[in-house]
């Protein structure tokens, strides 16, 4: 018995044809998939990197003296006077 005959040849060339279709149809929104998740990921960390720069940033610059909350400089309990005033000698 042959296992090579016409009919064998024409079945297999036939799924071999159809797997080829359906892989390019696959493979055209396995790409758009893949890039569109590639383009996500990449947005995520590039906002990562730059909320951290901001954070740094931020962190390096002096602070502003704001005219509206001074509870942040005052010094709790400490009552500031004059000193005391020298005695003249009489």
């Amino acid at each position: 018995m042959k296992v090579f005959n016409k009919r064998n040849a024409l079945v297999g060339f036939l799924t071999l044809k159809a797997l080829e279709r359906r892989r390019k149809r696959r493979s055209g929104a396995k790409k758009i998939v893949l890039f569109v998740s590639l383009g996500l990921v990449s947005a995520g960390i590039l906002a990562g990197i730059a909320g951290i720069l901001y954070r740094r940033h931020a962190d390096d610059q002096p602070k502003e003296y704001e005219f509206g909350d001074d509870s942040e400089y005052e010094i709790v309990g400490e009552v500031v006077t004059a000193g005391p005033e020298p005695i003249e000698p009489t």
